[in-house]
């Protein structure tokens, strides 16, 4: 199947949109089901640096690591699911359309692993599908409303 893609355009620069998208400690403020995120280095994301990402998920909590796979800020940046039954592959893009404007492209793919196998074309791809177009209108009013 083909992956989900969900583009915006956002009333900030490319470098404040990249800067916002990509810091896991800010998903809860835009994906639903977010907890809680953080990078495992306290630096420079780099190629090989490990996102923990939590959720609710069926009523628990349930935590995933993804592994950047590419970064080029302010124009991309990639991460791989590497742990559990379902494993997302996320490609992000911002294009400077202005100084102050910008257009922001997601791309959002899963494998499933044992469990995951059945549950990624049954559930998650359906579900992923309705909340992506909510979650960067969130992204967007939250980018948009700072000041």
């Amino acid at each position: 199947m083909a992956a989900i893609v969900t583009t915006i355009e956002i009333g900030r620069g490319a470098e404040e949109v990249f800067a916002y998208a990509t810091d896991p400690t800010r998903f809860s403020e835009w994906q639903q089901g977010v907890t809680g995120g953080h990078m495992e280095a306290d630096d420079t994301p780099a190629v090989g640096t490990r996102c923990h990402t939590t959720r609710r998920i069926g009523g628990s909590e349930r935590a995933s690591v993804s592994e950047v796979t590419h970064i080029d800020p302010p124009k991309t940046w990639g991460v791989r699911g590497i742990d559990g039954p379902i494993r997302a592959l996320v490609e992000l893009t911002v294009h400077p359309l202005t100084a102050d404007r910008s257009r922001l492209t997601i791309s959002v793919d899963f494998t499933g692993h044992g469990i995951g196998r059945l549950l990624v074309p049954l559930i998650v791809r359906r579900e992923a599908a309705k909340e992506m177009p909510a979650n960067v209108a969130t992204l967007k009013r939250q980018l948009e409303k700072q000041s």
